[in-house]
C-alpha cells in the first residue's frame, strides 16, 4: 500500500483504491485480512471514521467482508470482480475515445491496431 495521500480525491476513496490496487497486484489475496480501521488511521495519520468509510465502501461493493470481532477480509472472487470493473472502465475511458478520434481523423481501425501492436512490443 502506498504511503502518500493527496488532495485529488476524498481520503476514504484513496484508502479504498489503495486496497483495490493491492488486490489487483496480488499483494492482498482472497481470504486475507485487510488492514483494520485502527491500522489505517495510525499508518496514514487519519481519522478512524475516514478509514472506516473507506473499508465500508469496499464492503458495500462486495469486495471485502467483515468477520465480527476478527476483522475485514478480501472476499472470494474479489480480484476477478475488480479486474472486470477496471477493464470495463478502461474500455470506456480509453478504447472508445481512441476509436472515436481515429474515426474522426479518418484513420482505419487496422492502422490503430497495428500501432498498438508496435507499441506493445516496445514495452
Amino acid at each position: 500500500m502506498k504511503a502518500l495521500l493527496d488532495e485529488s480525491h476524498p481520503i476514504f476513496q484513496q484508502i479504498a483504491q489503495m486496497i483495490i490496487d493491492d488486490i489487483v497486484a496480488g499483494h492482498l489475496k482472497e481470504g486475507e485480512r485487510v488492514p483494520s480501521e485502527n491500522e489505517l488511521s495510525r499508518f496514514y495519520n487519519i481519522n478512524r471514521a475516514t478509514a472506516r468509510k473507506g473499508l465500508q465502501t469496499l464492503a458495500d461493493q462486495d469486495i471485502i467482508y467483515k468477520q465480527r470481532g476478527i476483522g475485514m477480509y478480501v472476499k472470494e472472487g474479489a480480484r476477478k470482480q475488480v479486474l472486470q470493473e477496471k477493464q470495463k472502465h478502461y474500455r470506456e475511458a480509453y478504447i472508445r475515445p481512441m476509436l472515436e478520434e481515429a474515426k474522426r481523423i479518418g484513420m482505419p481501425v487496422d492502422q490503430v491496431i497495428e500501432w498498438i501492436i508496435e507499441e506493445e512490443k516496445k514495452l
